[in-house]
């Protein structure tokens, strides 16, 4: 009887996680200026199915481009990310010229009536923090 008591006290014990561990994911928000974009050389620099990333374009794809403030806060390449109005977790793939700053530009595919419609919007995201985001954090 005391053996199986012993078993089962390991076996429970064993399962519990130490809460001093870093968390195994973290999600933060940010607001952002949003537009959409599309596989056509004239919005992009001239390879419309690559991105600067060197990732493939196709359409369909839930991708979106970053300005580059937004990488040095943690949105970077292959970050999962939730925006506000969409279904779906996107993916950074691309990243802005210099010139943007806090905005995202959606992959729209080559629907460009739907980027149009889409326009230009101020929307709320959500996005996994990286495991060095969270290991820099925690080690303060």
């Amino acid at each position: 009887m005391q053996i199986r008591f012993l078993v089962l006290f390991l076996i429970v014990m064993g399962c519990e996680k130490s809460t001093n561990e870093t968390p195994l994911e973290i999600w933060d928000s940010m607001t952002v200026d949003a537009s959409a974009y599309n596989s056509t050389p004239a919005q992009t620099s001239g390879k419309p199915q690559f991105t600067a990333f060197g990732d493939s374009l196709k359409p369909g794809m839930k991708y979106i481009a970053v300005s580059r403030d937004l990488l040095r806060k943690g949105l970077k390449h292959n970050t999962p990310v939730l925006i506000e109005g969409f279904e779906g977790v996107y993916l950074v793939k691309d990243k802005m010229h210099r010139k943007w700053r806090n905005h995202i530009d959606i992959y729209m595919g080559k629907d460009i009536d739907a980027a149009i419609e889409w326009g230009r919007r101020t929307v709320c995201i959500d996005y996994k923090l990286s495991k060095e985001v969270i290991h820099k954090a925690t080690k303060r």
